[in-house]
């Protein structure tokens, strides 16, 4: 009898039909507390709009390399962490048996950015946060990371010329090696506020984005005649974008496809919305305590 009446509960708190006090467990958190840490991880809402996005990616028309295309991209709001995973966030992970240790020049604190992990332990962090938490988390594309990042992402398009290929090489090479460096992930803070609400965007970490590395083919009107992906190499997004193969934790020691090095690699994460179907399963977990 006290089964049906806990089940009707939570049926009725997935249709609203209950009090705020039943429907009070099915809001989101700010963030979720993590283990050992206990640090918030704050969740900022960006809100539905459009951003200027160069395509990602090696282009190339006639053999000759080619200006990646700009998009208007619109987007839905987009639930984002408002700060990089920090490394006593990511500790939480490891105690807990789930994650790959730091590398031992990490300092694990609250204040500062994980570092110098790999594509791969990203997605195990997000993997393991989503089952801790019941939420859906993920690493943005680099779509998303652009249109969250606003003003904070660079347009990495250089001019071509047909006659010199190398200038562009050249010129993508100095534009980069003025960037301000600095070995050392600063704590959180050290590089502002975007217009969004994000900290740190383009500071000295790297971010991980879960999109592949695409070669593409043009034809004379700028339209892709084929394309080849290679996933083994991920996008990043930083002070500039970079490509970094997938399990390479620090880009300074190698792996990292051109151009200057990224100083640090760490990532944040996208928070999909719920689900009805997995509301009703967190009710259900609820109902069954």
């Amino acid at each position: 009898m006290l089964i049906a009446f806990k089940l009707k509960l939570a049926l009725a708190c997935v249709a609203g039909l209950a009090g705020p006090l039943a429907i009070a467990p099915l809001l989101p958190d700010a963030g979720f507390r993590g283990g050992a840490s206990g640090t918030g991880q704050a969740i900022v809402e960006v809100r539905a709009g459009n951003v200027a996005y160069r395509v990602a990616g090696d282009f190339t028309r006639n053999g000759k390399q080619a200006a990646a295309p700009l998009r208007q991209l619109t987007f839905d709001k987009l639930a984002i962490m408002k700060r990089q995973v920090s490394s006593a966030d990511y500790q939480a992970c490891v105690d807990d048996g789930a994650c790959r240790a730091l590398d031992r020049g990490v300092a694990v604190a609250v204040d500062r950015p994980a570092v110098q992990v790999s594509w791969h332990d990203a997605n195990t962090y997000a993997a393991w946060l989503s089952h801790r938490t019941g939420e859906t988390y993920r690493l943005p594309t680099d779509e998303e990371w652009a249109f969250a990042a606003g003003s904070k992402f660079s347009d990495d398009a250089l001019p071509v010329d047909n006659d010199d290929p190398s200038k562009r090489w050249i010129a993508k090479f100095e534009r980069e090696s003025e960037r301000i460096t600095g070995a050392e992930a600063r704590a959180f803070g050290s590089f502002g506020v975007n217009e969004n609400g994000l900290v740190d965007v383009a500071g000295n970490v790297w971010e991980w984005t879960s999109t592949c590395f695409v070669r593409y083919r043009l034809d004379d009107a700028g339209k892709a005649m084929s394309s080849t992906s290679n996933c083994g190499v991920r996008v990043v997004e930083g002070q500039h974008r970079s490509y970094v193969t997938d399990f390479i934790r620090d880009a300074r020691g190698g792996g990292c496809m051109a151009g200057v090095p990224p100083d640090n690699l760490g990532f944040r994460l996208v928070r999909e919305p719920r689900s009805w179907v997995s509301s009703l399963t967190k009710v259900l977990h609820i109902a069954r305590i």
